[in-house]
């Protein structure tokens, strides 16, 4: 019997009831109502480890003289195993991601979770290949200015050097603009669309367990 599609939702940002949270929720929603199983990490109110101050926390232990790792950093680890797909919920601040989707990145995507660096040379090894991702940014800057000015730095940020870094193939990118001059209606139409990449999500994950093929 086939499993459901596992999708894992991080919204990144630190702020309660954000508009990213609303967009989260249609699309976990919109998920699960496709067969989805759903699990979301939602840091304004998950625990958000702590920055690491020392070199041993960024990788994980290898020997019982390494800092052990905390509890909700293994957790988080775990969600990220189980996952199939993972979306990413966030708004851009001062021209990347907020500090608390960042420490969350810096202290679960770990040396030896996440990647490997090979002995000799200078490549490394892409551990959580196998797994996809979308990322939905709000920000209030218009898109040429984030485009020209910014060089869209959190969204290669996120998809270059963190996801794809680890072999995770980012498959959408969302860009919703000019957030403080949309009216109501534009926000609700950007909500109900998420259903849509959800509906997508759900049906690529599953069929990627089936070994089917699914187009990059």
């Amino acid at each position: 019997m086939t499993s459901p599609a596992r999708i894992l939702v991080v919204i990144g940002t630190p702020i309660a009831g954000s508009l990213n949270h609303a967009l989260a929720r249609s699309y976990a929603d919109a998920a699960r109502a496709a067969g989805a199983e759903v699990r979301v990490v939602d840091l304004a109110t998950d625990a958000v480890p702590g920055h690491p101050s020392l070199r041993s926390e960024l990788r994980t232990p290898r020997s019982d003289a390494d800092t052990p790792l905390a509890p909700e950093v293994a957790n988080y680890m775990g969600d990220v195993t189980w996952a199939d797909h993972l979306v990413f919920f966030f708004p851009q601040w001062w021209g990347s991601t907020p500090a608390a989707l960042k420490g969350w990145i810096d202290r679960v995507f770990l040396a030896g979770f996440a990647f490997r660096y090979r002995e000799r040379g200078r490549l490394w090894d892409k551990l959580l290949t196998g797994r996809t991702a979308r990322i939905v940014m709000t920000m209030d800057s218009p898109v040429p200015w984030n485009a020209w000015v910014y060089r869209d730095a959190a969204i290669r940020q996120l998809r270059n050097a963190t996801l794809e870094y680890c072999g995770i193939k980012v498959r959408g990118i969302t860009r919703l603009s000019e957030v403080r001059h949309r009216a109501d209606a534009d926000r609700e139409r950007w909500i109900r669309g998420m259903a849509s990449f959800a509906a997508i999500d759900a049906a690529s994950a599953l069929a990627r367990d089936r070994g089917e093929l699914v187009p990059a």
